[in-house]
């Protein structure tokens, strides 16, 4: 080798040498002091740690706009008398109780929201507060036809309700799955703010899974697990559709967070899949098919898991369980951590409760537990709210009895003949107050004290523990309209 290779072969080495010093003398005073130094110099020091995503192409709204307001209807409802309206000062609005005449009383009040359809034959998905309590249903579709709705069935634990209107041939939004959505993702909501028929507004997803007790207010077994998102909604939104840029429906809008009544930045909509299961339910039943667990429930964090010895802040514990309940009989323990339902992770209250609204009484799942920082697999076999490990039949559900009389849904060839939306046909008097009074077997009850019925379970609620003089309102079996003040005696 002569001497000016061996030259060359040292310049070269003494450079390595002397980079690989610098480099650790960088990185070595980047571990020790960085105040000296601008972020964007400490950022290009650490640009393997740096997030970068691909870059996102542009989002077009304008066909999935096009093709969605078309499933989006507007809902008109009238109501027998004021008591829908609720408390000017509530955080969360009920969208119609912007339109209600605050002042004097009117006969009747008229309020306004929107709808989905689901099918092309007519089945509408909206909220359970745009129709409740209501005496009339009109349904508007987008290119201006109009229809007076049947109320198929309710769910105030969900808040929704599921409608039908008498067409064919309608254009309807499939259903997405949001257990697939993600936070970030683009969003578009549809509906009627303001009675401003088929406005899109577009956003993102906030956040998933918020559990904003806005239904437990009402209902003891209420469901939330809201999806968050910034689109703008207002009121006359509510019963209206989220929806993917794909064109497929995620979720229905139902709430805001606001101060005043107007979008302030949040709203909330109900997850398509926990929509799929409760109008299915409506639907084919009747009423919701809801199965229990029977446990208190809480969010684990960092307080609780220090209090109660919990190595790892996940789950949902367990404070209390309910005794002669499916968890009770399947061996679950108070101080239990649920992880997973059916290998489902669950780290929050609300996403359990969505999770366990999936499954019907009898359904078997297999919960994976944590108890005393050991994990345990359980089966459950769930239960109804009666305790019940099965579904009860059509035909318990649409015959019930209460004051000596039995009550029966009536059919759409009833609902045409006496040209009445809702009702309930008395089948069945045996002894009974409503006997007494001379209203006669095949009488249809349209409303009790002024609330209009639109099911047996109705029936039966309102005159849970009913005393004193209760108005009911309908039709004869001669189609004439009647009405009758029958006394209640107090249990005693």
């Amino acid at each position: 080798m002569n001497k000016k290779t061996i030259l060359k072969s040292l310049i070269i080495l003494s450079i390595a040498v002397v980079g690989g010093l610098v480099a650790l003398g960088i990185n070595h005073f980047f571990r020790k002091d960085t105040s000296n130094l601008s972020i964007s110099d400490i950022q290009n020091a650490y640009t393997s740690n740096a997030v970068k995503v691909n870059s996102i192409p542009n989002v077009d709204f304008v066909n999935v706009s096009e093709k969605a307001v078309h499933t989006v209807v507007h809902i008109k409802t009238k109501y027998g008398d004021n008591s829908s309206n609720k408390n000017e000062d509530e955080r969360f609005f009920d969208p119609f109780d912007f339109f209600h005449d605050k002042g004097f009383p009117q006969q009747p009040q008229e309020a306004t929201g929107s709808g989905v359809i689901l099918t092309p034959d007519g089945y509408i998905a909206t909220n359970n507060h745009v129709v409740e309590n209501s005496s009339k249903v009109e349904v508007t579709l987008n290119d201006k036809r109009t229809y007076i709705a049947e109320v198929v069935g309710t769910d105030p634990e969900t808040d929704l309700a599921l409608l039908k209107i008498d067409e064919s041939n309608l254009p309807f939004l499939s259903f997405g799955n949001s257990d697939n959505i993600r936070v970030g993702e683009w969003v578009i909501a549809v509906g009627n703010p303001f009675n401003l028929t088929s406005t899109v507004t577009a956003g993102i997803i906030s956040a998933k899974g918020r559990n904003i007790n806005l239904l437990r207010q009402n209902t003891e077994y209420a469901i939330e697990n809201f999806i968050q998102t910034d689109a703008a909604v207002n009121p006359g939104n509510s019963g209206g559709a989220l929806v993917n840029v794909n064109g497929e429906l995620i979720g229905i809008n139902t709430a805001i967070a606001s101060q005043t009544g107007s979008y302030s930045g949040y709203s909330f909509a109900i997850p398509v899949n926990i929509v799929k299961k409760v109008l299915d339910d409506i639907k084919k039943y009747g009423e919701v098919k809801r199965a229990i667990l029977g446990v208190r429930i809480q969010d684990v964090t960092a307080e609780l898991a220090e209090k109660e010895g919990l190595k790892e802040i996940r789950g949902v514990f367990i404070p209390e369980v309910v005794e002669g309940s499916a968890a009770d009989k399947a061996g679950l323990k108070k101080g239990d951590v649920i992880l997973k339902i059916n290998d489902v992770e669950v780290n929050s209250s609300s996403n359990l409760q969505e999770q366990i609204s999936r499954y019907y009484p009898g359904d078997k799942v297999k919960l994976l537990i944590k108890r005393n920082n050991t994990n345990k697999e359980i089966e459950v076999t769930l239960r109804s709210k009666d305790g019940k490990s099965e579904i009860e039949s059509t035909a318990k559900i649409e015959t019930k009895s209460a004051l000596g009389a039995t009550f029966e849904n009536i059919t759409k060839e009833e609902k045409s003949k006496f040209k009445i939306q809702n009702g309930v046909k008395i089948s069945k008097l045996a002894k009974s107050p409503l006997k007494d009074k001379g209203i006669p077997e095949g009488f249809i009850i349209t409303s009790i004290d002024k609330k209009p019925v639109y099911n047996v379970k109705d029936v039966v609620q309102m005159l849970k523990d009913k005393s004193g003089s209760i108005l009911f309102e309908g039709v004869m079996p001669d189609g004439t309209k009647d009405a009758f003040a029958v006394r209640i005696k107090e249990k005693e």
